[in-house]
C-alpha cells in the first residue's frame, strides 16, 4: 500500500476548483493542506480539518499551485540561434535560414545528441515548476528525421505532436504540393504510431488554409487529433480551421478578427498564447483581455524554441502576460495550469483535486501572485511530479 503524506500549513493553495475555498476560478483555500497517497491527490482543503497521513511536510506560510502544464513546445532539435536573436536585438540585418538553420543542425545531430538537449531543457522546465509538457516534431522534415524525434520525445511524455508541416522541406521548397503529399503520407504512417496530436503552422511562407486542412484530416484519419499554430504573424484562416475541425488547441492567435474570437468562445478549442514569442521578436502583443472577456479559454504556455522564444520558464510567461497582455494574475495562473490541461484535454493534471495527479510547485512566496509580482525571481521552492519530490 502507497504511504501518504499531507502537505500542511499552505497559506494558499490553488486548486482551480471553483467549490473549494473562495470559490473563484482558482478555488482558492488559505491554511490549507493537501494530502499524496501513491501519485494522486486524495484530499484538499482547510490544514485543521487534514485526514491523518504517514508522512508530513510543513509549507512554512507559503503558497502550493497545481504544476505548470506547458502544451506547446518545441524541444527537439540541435544548434541554437544566438547570432539570429543578436542581430534582431541589435537592429542588425541578418540573412541566416531561420528555422531551416535548426533543421540542418537536428538532421546532423545523433539521437543521443536529441535525447541529451531534450531532457535538459526538461530538468530546466522542471525547476520552474512544469510537470506536463507537450513536445513536437518539425526540425527534421524528413520521413526518417520526423519518426526518430518522436520516438525519443515518446520516452519522455505522453504528450507528443507530429509536426512534419512546419514549414515546406528545402528540398521541396519549389513544390510545396509534394510535400504536403509527403507529410500526409509516408511521413504520417511512420509518425502517427509515436504520437498523439498533429500540429501545422498555417502561415504566410508556411502552408496555406487548404494545405492545412488536408494535413490535419489526414491526421485526424490515423488517429491524431489536430492542434495548429494560427494567426500568430497576420490574419488569416488558422483559428477557423482549428474550430472547424475541433481542435485542441489554436496557438498563438496574436492577429483576430472578431469573427475569429467568437469562433473560439463558441467551441471547445482553446486559445493558447505564447508570450515569449512576442518577446524575442518585439512583436505586437495577444490580446488576451478581449479572449477571456468574450467567453474563450486561454492557455499560457513558452513555446520553448530556438528560434523565436528560447524560454523554458512558465513563471517568466506568466509576468509576461499580466504586464503586457492584458491578463489579471489569477487569470494567468489559471491559464498556465488549468488553461495549459485544457489544450491537451486533459483533466488529471493542471488541478489539485481528489483524482489528480499529485503535481504540485511549492513557492517561496506567500501567494502565487508572487510569480508576476516578483518577475524574474526563483521563487519555485519546491516540486512533486506524480507524488514524489523533484526539486
Amino acid at each position: 500500500m502507497s504511504s501518504s503524506t499531507v502537505i500542511t500549513n499552505i497559506a494558499a493553495l490553488v486548486t482551480n476548483d471553483p467549490s473549494l475555498g473562495d470559490h473563484s476560478p482558482l478555488g482558492l483555500v488559505r491554511d490549507a493542506a493537501v494530502v499524496i497517497e501513491g501519485d494522486r491527490v486524495v484530499w484538499t482543503g482547510e490544514s485543521s480539518k487534514a485526514p491523518a497521513t504517514d508522512n508530513r511536510v510543513d509549507a512554512d506560510g507559503r503558497a502550493v499551485l497545481p504544476g505548470f502544464v506547458d502544451s506547446h513546445s518545441h524541444l527537439l532539435f540541435a544548434g541554437d540561434r544566438t547570432e539570429e536573436f543578436n542581430a534582431r536585438m541589435s537592429g542588425r540585418p541578418y540573412s541566416a535560414g531561420g528555422i531551416r538553420t535548426t533543421v540542418a543542425a537536428t538532421r546532423a545531430a545523433s539521437d543521443a545528441e536529441l535525447e541529451a538537449g531534450l531532457t535538459r531543457y526538461l530538468a530546466e522546465a522542471l525547476r520552474q515548476g512544469t510537470t506536463t509538457f507537450e513536445t513536437k516534431s518539425g526540425y527534421g522534415l524528413t520521413t526518417a528525421d520526423e519518426s526518430r524525434a518522436l520516438r525519443v520525445a515518446a520516452r519522455h511524455t505522453d504528450e507528443v505532436t507530429f509536426l512534419g508541416a512546419h514549414i515546406v522541406a528545402p528540398e521541396l521548397a519549389d513544390d510545396p504540393a509534394a510535400y504536403v503529399d509527403l507529410v500526409t503520407g509516408e511521413m504520417l504512417d511512420a509518425c502517427a504510431p509515436h504520437a498523439r496530436w498533429i500540429d501545422v503552422f498555417c502561415e504566410k511562407g508556411a502552408f496555406d488554409g487548404d494545405q492545412a486542412r488536408a494535413i490535419l484530416t489526414a491526421g485526424k484519419a490515423r488517429g491524431l487529433h489536430p492542434r495548429i499554430h494560427a494567426n500568430q504573424l497576420s490574419y488569416g484562416p488558422g483559428v477557423r480551421l482549428a474550430v472547424e475541425l475541433d481542435a485542441a488547441s489554436a496557438d498563438h492567435c496574436t492577429h483576430l478578427t472578431d469573427a475569429d474570437v467568437d469562433a473560439l468562445a463558441n467551441s471547445r478549442t482553446v486559445a493558447t498564447l505564447l508570450p515569449g514569442a512576442e518577446f524575442s521578436t518585439r512583436a505586437q502583443w495577444p490580446d488576451a483581455r478581449r479572449l477571456i472577456d468574450a467567453g474563450a479559454t486561454v492557455a499560457l504556455s513558452t513555446d520553448c524554441n530556438p528560434g523565436s522564444s528560447f524560454t523554458s520558464s512558465v513563471p517568466f510567461c506568466i509576468a509576461l502576460a499580466v504586464r503586457d497582455m492584458g491578463m489579471t494574475p489569477d487569470e494567468a495562473v489559471w491559464s498556465a495550469t488549468a488553461g495549459g490541461a485544457a489544450a491537451l484535454r486533459r483533466e488529471d493534471v493542471g488541478r489539485l483535486v481528489p483524482g489528480a495527479y499529485a503535481d504540485l510547485t511549492l513557492l517561496d512566496a506567500p501567494s502565487h501572485v508572487h510569480l508576476a509580482y516578483r518577475p524574474g525571481v526563483p521563487l519555485v521552492a519546491g516540486v512533486w511530479r506524480r507524488g514524489v519530490r523533484k526539486v
